[in-house]
C-alpha cells in the first residue's frame, strides 16, 4: 500500500513537472511582452517631457526675441533665462541672452556668455562681431582687431558678404580712430575689391580712403562713382579735395568747380576752390608762361612773403641762413634787386627770389601757424615745387 501511494505522488510531481515545463515559454513571452510594453510606455512619456520641455522652452524664447526686437531689455532677459531652464545648453537662447544683456549694458555677463559660445563655436561671425566691439569699448584695441578679423572671414547664416562688409567697415572705423592709417588703408583696400558699382558705397570708400589719407586712392573711388552719378555735389567736392591734397590743381579745380556749382552753399569747397585758383594763377614755373608775366607773379610772391614776415613774429635764429641772417634780413637784402627789369634779366635771381619766398612761408608756418589766401598758395606752390625736384 505505501509503494502505490509513494508510486501516485511521483507520477503527480511528474505532471506537475511537465506542465510547468509546458507553461515556462509562455511565461517569458508575456513577461518579455510586459517589458517591452512597459519600456515603451517610460520612452512615450520621456519623449512627451522632452517635447513639452521644448515647446515650453521655445514660448519663453519667442517672448524674448519679441522683447528684444522691442528694446524691452529686462524683460528679454527674464524671457531667455527661462528658457534656458527647459534646454540648458541651447546655444542659440544663449546668444540671445547675451545679446539682451549687452542692450542692459551688462558687458561683464554677457562678455561671459559670447566667450563661452565663442569656445564651442570659434567660427561664429556674430560671437566674434560682439567680442569685438566689446573688447573695443573696453580699450582693448589689439584683441577688438584680432576679433573683428575673425568676424570677417567667419561664417554668416544669411547675408554673408553684407554681413562681413559691415564688420570690416566697423573694424576701419576703430583703425581710424586709433590713427592707425597704414593698417586702415590696407582693410580699405581690401573692402575695395570686393565693392559692387553703388555711387553711395563708392564715396564711402572714398570718404573712408580720405579720412586715412589715401588721396590716390580716396579719387579713385569717387570718380568710379561720379561714373554713375555725376552731380553729385558731395562726391565732386570728395574728388576735388582729393586732387587737391595730391596737388592735381587743374584737376581738383575742375571738379571743385562743378561741386560749387551744385552746392553754391558749400562753404569749405567754395574755400578750397579759391586756393586753387590762386595756386594755379599765382605759380610762377607754370608751362606757356612769358618771362614778363614770370616776372610780375615773383613780384608779388615776394611783396607777399613781405607782408608775412611783418605779422609773423619769429624767435630769433628761425630760418637764419648758415651766415646767422634772419630771413626779415635776407629778403630786405634781396629786395632793391627784385624789379620787373632784373627778373627778366635774369632767371637765377628769379629763381632765388622764390627761393626765399618758398622758405619764408614754411617757416612762418610753423612759427605762427597755418597760413591762409596768398600765403597758403605760396607755401602750397612750394610743395609743389620741392615734388618737381625728384
Amino acid at each position: 500500500m505505501p509503494e502505490v501511494q509513494e508510486q501516485k505522488a511521483s507520477r503527480e510531481r511528474l505532471s506537475r513537472i511537465r506542465l510547468y515545463v509546458r507553461q515556462r515559454p509562455v511565461m517569458l513571452v508575456l513577461l518579455t511582452a510586459v517589458t517591452v510594453v512597459f519600456f515603451v510606455f517610460v520612452a512615450a512619456l520621456s519623449r512627451a517631457y522632452r517635447d513639452q520641455q521644448r515647446l515650453l522652452g521655445n514660448r519663453w524664447y519667442q517672448r524674448g526675441v519679441a522683447d528684444l526686437s522691442g528694446k524691452r531689455y529686462q524683460a528679454a532677459v527674464t524671457d531667455f533665462r527661462a528658457a534656458l531652464l527647459y534646454s540648458r545648453d541651447n546655444y542659440t537662447y544663449q546668444l540671445n541672452l547675451a545679446e539682451a544683456l549687452l542692450g542692459m549694458n551688462r558687458r561683464a555677463e554677457a562678455s561671459a556668455y559670447f566667450l563661452n559660445l565663442w569656445d564651442r563655436q570659434p567660427e561664429d561671425g556674430l560671437v566674434n562681431l560682439e567680442l569685438a566691439r566689446i573688447a573695443a569699448q573696453k580699450g582693448q584695441a589689439q584683441q577688438a582687431v584680432r576679433y573683428y578679423h575673425d568676424a570677417v572671414y567667419a561664417v554668416w547664416p544669411t547675408q554673408q558678404e553684407i554681413q562681413r562688409r559691415e564688420a570690416r567697415l566697423e573694424l576701419i572705423e576703430l583703425l581710424l580712430r586709433s590713427n592707425a592709417k597704414g593698417q586702415a588703408q590696407a582693410e580699405l583696400i581690401a573692402l575695395s575689391e570686393n565693392a559692387n558699382e553703388d555711387p553711395v558705397q563708392l564715396e564711402v570708400l572714398g570718404d573712408l580712403f580720405m579720412r586715412a589719407q589715401d588721396y590716390e586712392h580716396a579719387l579713385g573711388e569717387y570718380r568710379l562713382s561720379l561714373k554713375a552719378d555725376g552731380h553729385n555735389a558731395k562726391t565732386l567736392a570728395g574728388a576735388g579735395y582729393a586732387a587737391y591734397e595730391l596737388g592735381q590743381y587743374p584737376l581738383a579745380e575742375h571738379y571743385l568747380q562743378d561741386a560749387v556749382k551744385q552746392d553754391p552753399h558749400d562753404s569749405a569747397t567754395a574755400e578750397r576752390l579759391k586756393t586753387t585758383e590762386m595756386v594755379l594763377r599765382m605759380d610762377p614755373y607754370r608751362r606757356k608762361i612769358s618771362s614778363s608775366e614770370r616776372g610780375r607773379l615773383v613780384l608779388e610772391a615776394f611783396a607777399t612773403a613781405g607782408q608775412r614776415l611783418q605779422k609773423c613774429a619769429m624767435p630769433s635764429g628761425d630760418g637764419a641762413d648758415p651766415g646767422g641772417m634772419s630771413l626779415s634780413d635776407q629778403w630786405s637784402a634781396l629786395k632793391p634787386q627784385i624789379t620787373q627789369r632784373g627778373l627778366q634779366r635774369s632767371s637765377d635771381l628769379a629763381d632765388g627770389a622764390m627761393d626765399l619766398v618758398f622758405r619764408i612761408e614754411r617757416q612762418t608756418s610753423l612759427s605762427c601757424g597755418a597760413p591762409t589766401g596768398p600765403d597758403l598758395a605760396l607755401l602750397l606752390i612750394s610743395k609743389l615745387r620741392e615734388g618737381n625736384r625728384f
